[in-house]
């Protein structure tokens, strides 16, 4: 874990830096995952993750809310939760509908691998927790996150054979919120 490290919501002074993440971070995961020349779908994922900040701030009720990793007062990466989306409502014939999805997990890559994700997620799940929420989704067609996410995880919920694309599976995990709330405790111990 890095020291220093501060997780709490998204404010408006945020805004501009978190933007910045997602405009650095998923470039970075494009070009890792083999498709940086998908331009467009780049820069169409830019604009999907900044319109989900922008709603985050201005709406009425909480239908989506971001997390923010800081370190130095400075936007390190990102995490949401929010109503399932529509990759998850497809893929899964619309079973989960009524559970929401964790999202939006984007760390600036110099702090990959530094506990920052873990931090973000175990924060997020005891918030989750609090309010009384159960289970939650989250999905990944990025293969280097699905290896993480099966580690984390275990097996998916659904897997979608090239959704993406040939050997760009899709996967989809169904969580029960009380399985994650002691970070660093195998499941099996649980």
């Amino acid at each position: 874990m890095l020291k220093g490290l501060q997780i709490g919501n998204l404010s408006q002074t945020d805004l501009k830096s978190a933007y910045q993440v997602f405009e650095t971070t998923i470039p970075d995961t494009y070009n890792k995952e083999g498709l940086g020349s998908r331009k467009k779908d780049i820069m169409n994922e830019i604009y999907f993750k900044k319109q989900l900040l922008d709603s985050s701030l201005t709406q009425d009720g909480p239908e989506i809310y971001f997390l923010l990793a800081k370190l130095n007062e400075n936007v390190i990466g990102t995490i949401s939760f929010g109503p399932c989306g529509e990759d998850i409502k497809k893929c899964t014939e619309r079973q989960l509908n009524n559970v929401g999805e964790i999202g939006s997990l984007f760390i600036l890559p110099p702090y990959q691998g530094q506990g920052v994700g873990s931090a973000l997620l175990s924060t997020m799940v005891m918030q989750l927790d609090k309010q009384g929420i159960d289970q939650f989704c989250l999905d990944s067609g990025y293969k280097n996150a699905q290896k993480r996410w099966l580690r984390k995880f275990g097996e998916p919920y659904k897997v979608v054979k090239d959704y993406w694309g040939l050997n760009y599976d899709h996967m989809i995990w169904l969580c029960n919120v009380k399985s994650y709330l002691l970070p660093g405790v195998p499941k099996s111990n649980r």
